[in-house]
């Protein structure tokens, strides 16, 4: 798949002011960022592990020569290749939706009656979920904030407001984050949520973040893939399962916390969650262990062939969704932020054309509206009518 997207090597002369171009664009980004970061926005890179918590990363089989590692042999994140790099600066793609999304008008009055089968979920936005699951309540990478980014006025910025305003959010039992890349781990959202009496459960190491940001030692707990905790008494396990993506908020601590995918079982539904990952044979014993999932929610977002490592895109995530021998596929990590170089529908148009010839039920509700993946199969083209909405046809 890399071969697709040559190495960046010397560009032919008739392109070097192109070549020039980009560096200076990439340098001023990079500079800018570093320029308008508050210190509150240096408080965002985080904080490094140390004391147990360095010796407990140190005992897992994935850290290695101080980073953590995939356990597939030969795969890494791609790297910068000239046209990739051309195409993120002179791409024509619609990366940003030209109209407002279509959202969930009243989410706290939708949320406020018990869901009928015991399994429901909200999509949030992005990778943020409300999963309730057998008189659980479990949110995934909450985040509430306006960029995905260390700075207030750079990097990525949301498509739409959060369909829920975080005050109205309802007590959960437990909070799951993936990994610590910030469209997944988002200070200002952990700050608020840090007030709450709730547990944030999270790779290795990604709890130094958490601490330094608020949250108290003991509301912290940090898993490698496989070991598992328990809530209501052994009522609902939660595994960290395995994934393949890597980690980082600098320049400088690239891979040094851990990344995870997330199993939820329940004394009567079965949930997975992939967080950001590319496609790792390991879904298949996920699958063996763990199977069959009542849902799987897997990220279909940006996706690229010079990244396909790291991210899945619809026709991988169909894949990995037929591996964990889950019933329903919600497709995540889309629709919320600019993160790559595809228009941003693309992950629902390919997902949907795909899943109808492989057969496979999608549940695709508009933001913010809870679905009840035992009794329903949502797939409303909702993406469609922002389009049409700029044409002047939608209903």
């Amino acid at each position: 798949m890399r071969d697709a997207f040559p190495v960046l090597g010397r560009p032919k002369q008739r392109g070097w002011w192109r070549y020039a171009l980009a560096v200076v664009a990439l340098g001023g980004v990079a500079g800018g960022i570093l320029t308008w970061t508050t210190t509150d926005g240096l408080q965002a890179f985080g904080a490094r592990a140390e004391g147990a918590r360095l010796e407990r990363m140190k005992a897992s089989p994935r850290y290695k020569g101080g980073v953590f590692t995939n356990t597939a042999p030969g795969l890494a994140v791609g790297g910068l290749e000239w046209r990739t790099l051309k195409e993120l600066l002179f791409g024509a793609q619609q990366r940003t939706p030209p109209a407002p999304l279509p959202m969930e008008r009243d989410v706290a009055a939708a949320l406020a009656k018990p869901p009928e089968t015991g399994l429901r979920v909200t999509w949030l936005g992005h990778s943020t979920l409300l999963v309730e699951i057998d008189g659980f309540r479990i949110l995934t990478d909450p985040i509430w904030g306006e960029r995905a980014s260390p700075s207030t006025i750079a990097g990525p910025k949301r498509f739409h407001p959060p369909p829920l305003p975080l005050e109205a959010l309802p007590d959960v039992d437990a909070i799951l984050v993936s990994h610590d890349h910030y469209d997944h781990l988002d200070m200002p959202t952990v700050r608020a949520l840090a007030s709450r009496r709730v547990t944030f459960y999270a790779p290795l190491g990604v709890g130094a973040h958490l601490e330094s940001w608020g949250v108290p030692a003991e509301r912290v707990v940090e898993l490698d893939w496989w070991q598992e905790v328990s809530l209501g008494e052994g009522r609902l396990r939660m595994v960290a399962t395995p994934a393949q993506h890597f980690s980082g908020r600098g320049l400088t601590d690239r891979n040094s916390t851990s990344w995870t995918s997330w199993t939820l079982l329940g004394p009567k539904h079965r949930v997975f969650f992939s967080g950001d990952t590319g496609l790792t044979e390991e879904f298949a014993e996920v699958g063996r262990r763990f199977g069959p999932f009542d849902v799987a929610m897997f990220e279909v977002g940006a996706f690229h062939p010079s990244w396909g490592n790291i991210h899945l895109g619809p026709h991988q995530a169909l894949k990995a969704h037929e591996m964990v021998q889950a019933r329903v596929l919600l497709p995540i990590h889309w629709g919320t932020f600019n993160l790559a170089l595809h228009d941003w529908d693309a992950p629902a148009k390919e997902l949907v054309a795909e899943a109808r010839e492989r057969g496979v039920s999608l549940l695709m509700p508009i933001l913010g509206r809870p679905v009840e993946p035992t009794r329903e199969r949502v797939e409303t083209p909702w993406w469609r009518t922002v389009q049409a909405a700029v044409a002047g046809d939608a209903p």
